[in-house]
């Protein structure tokens, strides 16, 4: 399993995250820059930077324009997420995009009061922002699967201009997305984390343990800011861990939380679960039949969320249910190594999920699962199964070729 670490020495923001990665990654770097160019409508670039002290990697965003050049430009998360899911990104990466803004608009709606939906994004907004999170996204999805750490990050301090008004920093929606995040103070002052950094920081469910195994590969991505006598960086080190036993799948921790409803519609706990599906760190909602007090039919939810999103998930289930009281502990769960391939049937793009199964004699077997959402256009049934297994052998067939198992 890859363990990515991050190391935020000047501070943390989404071009020095897509920075410090392709540093690392070099080989994915035609398809970070041509993916967030193609969105954005701008021109992007990686370039290499040293500022005297360490060398490494810029990623630019050309030709965009910035809210201080042009008033305070805006636009809505749901015309973005529109724009994101009517374009020809892989699905894999329009998910990973759409996750990040998520993130950022509920935390900005919960500053502002007002729905996520609601929120009009103002510097986040701007097509240089909007070309680092797709950046982001395309090579979250290029390294694959991983575990994501990060050390202790920068408080900062002083003030920022924003189209609010000037904000302490960190900005409030930043604060919020920060909760539960080590930080220190170095005594320099200035936005040392940004809302789009903080975002992809909380999708990723980044813990605070630091990488081991061993140590494959680092990378180091600049942001624009000079810091007195300190390099303004993120680090990536990027490490792969071996396996502590012989049996199949890798360990990892689960919060479990449980409970009944009984006096809630069954069209409103459809939406609340839907809605709690979405809340960052959460893995899966299961929901099914249990017998009350009284005789009374109830539902029984159980979520599986990650052990560090567990108030946040809690807070969640008291906010989209009529639940009174839950339950919660923590397990240790295993899970088979996955990654996601996109591929085109007939014009029809889908994603199908691989799976590393254990065979006999320590061989491995992988086996697809095209993703359901993504054959909902396609009518009929049997044009649907004929398309799910056509896109998943396609994608065995392609998996295997390139020895990724």
């Amino acid at each position: 399993m890859r363990h990515i670490h991050l190391h935020p020495l000047g501070g943390a923001a989404g071009d020095m995250f897509v920075a410090c990665l392709l540093d690392a990654f070099p080989e994915h770097r035609p398809a970070v820059v041509e993916g967030a160019a193609s969105l954005a409508h701008v021109g992007c670039r990686l370039l290499p930077h040293e500022d005297g002290t360490l060398t490494g990697s810029r990623f630019v965003v050309e030709d965009a324009p910035h809210a201080h050049d042009h008033g305070h430009s805006h636009a809505h998360w749901r015309d973005i997420r529109a724009r994101l899911q009517d374009s020809p990104l892989a699905p894999a990466v329009r998910a990973h995009a759409i996750g990040i803004f998520a993130v950022l608009a509920e935390a900005e709606g919960r500053v502002h009061g007002v729905p996520a939906d609601a929120v009009a994004f103002h510097e986040v907004g701007a097509a240089d922002s909007i070309a680092d999170i797709v950046a982001a996204a395309v090579v979250i999805e290029a390294v694959g699967p991983a575990r994501w750490s990060v050390a202790s990050l920068p408080l900062g301090g002083g003030t920022v201009q924003t189209a609010h008004g000037i904000m302490p920093v960190p900005a409030p929606a930043t604060a919020l997305l920060l909760k539960g995040f080590a930080m220190h103070d170095d005594g320099i002052a200035g936005e040392r984390v940004t809302p789009t950094g903080a975002a992809i920081l909380r999708y990723l469910q980044c813990g605070a343990a630091p990488g081991r195994g061993t140590l494959r590969r680092s990378g180091y991505g600049f942001g624009t800011r000079r810091l007195p006598g300190l390099s303004n960086c993120l680090r990536a080190l990027v490490f792969e861990e071996e396996s502590a036993d012989a049996t199949p799948g890798h360990h990892r921790e689960l919060a479990v939380i449980s409970f009944e409803v009984d006096d809630q519609s069954g069209e409103d706990l459809a939406t609340g679960l839907d809605r709690l599906r979405g809340v960052p760190g959460v893995h899966d909602v299961l929901q099914m039949a249990a017998f009350g007090k009284k005789g009374r039919l109830a539902t029984h939810v159980q979520v599986l969320a990650a052990p560090d999103a567990l108030d946040a998930t809690v807070a969640a289930c008291f906010r989209e249910t009529t639940t009174i009281g839950l339950r919660t502990h923590v397990v240790e769960g295993r899970a088979l190594t996955r990654r996601f391939a996109a591929v085109e049937i007939d014009g029809q793009e889908t994603t199908v999920k691989l799976v590393e199964r254990p065979g006999e004699d320590g061989a491995v077997a992988v086996t697809g699962k095209a993703e359901a959402d993504h054959l909902r256009p396609v009518a009929s049934h049997a044009a649907r199964m004929r398309l799910r297994q056509e896109a998943e052998r396609l994608a065995v067939s392609r998996d295997r070729d390139l020895g990724l198992a």
